[in-house]
């Protein structure tokens, strides 16, 4: 049978050694709300004490950044990706991260590649403080190419009722807060991977000692420490969005009451070097530009004007004492304001 299994392509030994692998990446870092010896095709976690509990839940993928590890044959990051991107999915709705579920599949499983990835979750979920809590892994000829694979994650964190962003309370004359991205984060791949050919990864980014496959690579930031820092000074915080694919064209809308729209000064921030370096080598229309990429702004934060200058403070303050990688120069800043809605929901002057 596991002969006649493996003739077809599907190696339960290797599955058997990936998952013994992927538990010695994780026995350094158990998380005690996690049930051990009960539930044995499921994980268990003890929520703890909550006063009204929300549980808030979101799956994401990484796209074809995917492609770009494989080709580099760099595996370590790509985990952390997932991680970071689905910490700030939810985050939108002031929820904290409680565990992590991924989900790795491949055309042939290579138990060396299939823990580096899952390692890069881990290392991401104890940065955040969150549970993994379980994953699957699957190999399927056949669906997935050789050397290929793709990853998914299913967070679930937690916020009070109480605590929950209400975003009917976004008015006119309120401050939008960008915290800085480091490049394309998980979004935008395959229009980057068409301009930018395998030969030139190897070439430095333009005016940058940066490679460009470093640039390609560099990990979606989690933007919870300074989510935090600015609710710890006191400020309440209207609505926030994490800037993905469709950019701040079509991911902020999402978080307007009607009848509002946002206005974003794009002298206000800096556009990452590869982004930019793509734009131009790509010949791509600005307006393009923006609903494919997030072209510098991370994720939003909307709060009242008379807490805009609190917000900054505490904002750059966090962000200075733990930089984004490959966004050292970059800070957090005022990129625009919440004003009538007169035509479309979101204008970049």
């Amino acid at each position: 049978m596991s002969d006649a299994y493996a003739a077809s392509g599907v190696n339960i030994d290797a599955g058997n050694e990936a998952v013994s692998r992927y538990r010695e990446v994780l026995a350094s870092r158990r998380d005690p709300r996690v049930l051990e010896g009960i539930g044995a095709f499921g994980g268990c976690f003890e929520l703890g004490a909550y006063r009204e509990p929300v549980l808030v839940a979101s799956t994401d993928g990484v796209g074809t950044k995917v492609l770009v590890a494989a080709a580099l044959g760099r595996y370590d990051t790509i985990g952390r990706d997932l991680v970071g991107h689905c910490v700030n999915d939810i985050l939108c709705a002031n929820a904290r991260p409680l565990f992590f579920l991924d989900y790795y599949a491949t055309g042939k499983l290579d138990p060396g590649i299939a823990a580096s990835v899952v390692s890069g979750v881990s290392q991401a979920c104890s940065e955040f403080g969150v549970a993994l809590l379980g994953g699957e892994t699957a190999e399927m000829p056949g669906v997935y190419a050789a050397g290929v694979f793709d990853i998914a994650g299913t967070i679930v964190g937690v916020v009070e009722r109480d605590q929950m962003i209400d975003t009917a309370n976004v008015a006119a004359g309120d401050v939008i807060i960008g915290l800085p991205s480091n490049g394309f984060h998980t979004n935008g791949y395959s229009l980057v991977r068409s301009v930018l050919a395998r030969e030139r990864w190897g070439e430095r980014v333009a005016g940058e000692s940066t490679t460009i496959a470093d640039a390609l690579l560099a990990v979606h930031p989690g933007y919870l420490p300074y989510v935090d820092a600015v609710q710890k000074v006191g400020v309440r915080i209207g609505a926030m969005a994490h800037i993905t694919g469709g950019g701040l064209v079509d991911n902020v809308p999402r978080i307007l009451p009607e009848g509002l729209a946002a206005r974003f000064h794009r002298s206000t921030w800096s556009v990452p070097p590869i982004v930019a370096q793509v734009v131009r080598d790509g010949k791509i229309r600005e307006a393009e530009a923006f609903r494919a990429f997030n072209m510098g702004v991370g994720f939003c934060i909307i709060v009242a004007r008379k807490d805009a200058d609190a917000a900054l403070s505490a904002a750059r303050l966090a962000i200075q004492a733990r930089p984004i990688p490959g966004a050292e120069r970059a800070t957090a800043s005022i990129v625009g304001e919440i004003e009538p809605r007169r035509g479309q929901a979101v204008i970049i002057d």
